[in-house]
């Protein structure tokens, strides 16, 4: 399909987030994913992920993820600047108001003619960790988490709630997991941690661990690996395509 890109503002319970949307020119009402993106906010390579996934049949909806410490349309670079100011902001925002901003969204879509209703969630990075938060809603039905960080170290900061990876149980829908086998952000003992709690629930996940470094979704940079990517496309779409439809 091709696609259409707008944006809109929300309301959050923490103030005004800009978001990218990115849906079919088609008429009708699709399924809705919630795309977390990285520390960088909507950049180049997450506006495209976006775009190919909605290609595919889906309304995509991109949040700035920290909107509420940065000036509405902040783009950060993927250099060490960027990396200071985006890491600076994840340990600022608690999860809670990730949580906020995740209710906003879905009190969006069910207000949209071109949306069904159905919700998934899909992140990278940080924003991997975010579709497994989303995926605590129990609206959301399908989510995929690619390198998630900080699940399996509970360093994010929480706000009034319980770490993420103390609520797993409480997802109801199926949410798949995909790692890099070389990424120093999730080392081994971290995804041991993060899978022995998960095998002691009762969800419905799946969990695949590739030869892959840290990002090598993104393409742009040394580490992008395209046919890792192609391969994650199509377990998330399969995963969408099955509980989304």
């Amino acid at each position: 399909m091709t696609v259409q890109q707008h944006f809109t503002d929300l309301e959050t319970a923490t103030g005004t987030m800009r978001c990218s949307v990115i849906r079919p020119t088609a008429t009708g009402a699709f399924p809705s994913i919630l795309l977390y993106s990285e520390i960088f906010q909507i950049t180049s390579p997450i506006a495209r992920t976006a775009a190919y996934l909605a290609g595919h049949g889906y309304v995509v909806i991109i949040p700035e993820v920290f909107h509420e410490l940065n000036p509405i349309g902040t783009v950060l670079a993927y250099d060490d600047e960027g990396k200071e100011k985006g890491n600076e902001d994840k340990f600022t925002k608690p999860l809670t108001d990730h949580d906020s901003d995740t209710e906003a969204m879905i009190r969006w879509i069910d207000q949209q003619s071109f949306c069904n209703g159905t919700v998934g969630a899909f992140g990278v990075c940080l924003g991997g960790h975010l579709a497994c938060r989303a995926a605590l809603h129990a609206r959301v039905l399908g989510t995929s988490c690619l390198y998630a960080t900080d699940i399996h170290s509970s360093t994010m900061p929480s706000g009034n709630a319980p770490q993420t990876i103390e609520q797993l149980s409480k997802i109801s829908g199926e949410i798949l997991f995909i790692w890099g086998r070389q990424d120093p952000h999730v080392p081994l003992e971290g995804r041991k941690h993060l899978y022995d709690t998960l095998s002691q629930t009762e969800i419905t996940y799946s969990w695949h661990e590739l030869n892959g470094q840290h990002a090598f979704l993104r393409d742009e940079g040394d580490r992008y690996d395209p046919e890792l990517a192609s391969l994650c496309y199509r377990l998330s779409l399969d995963l969408f395509h099955r509980v989304l439809r």
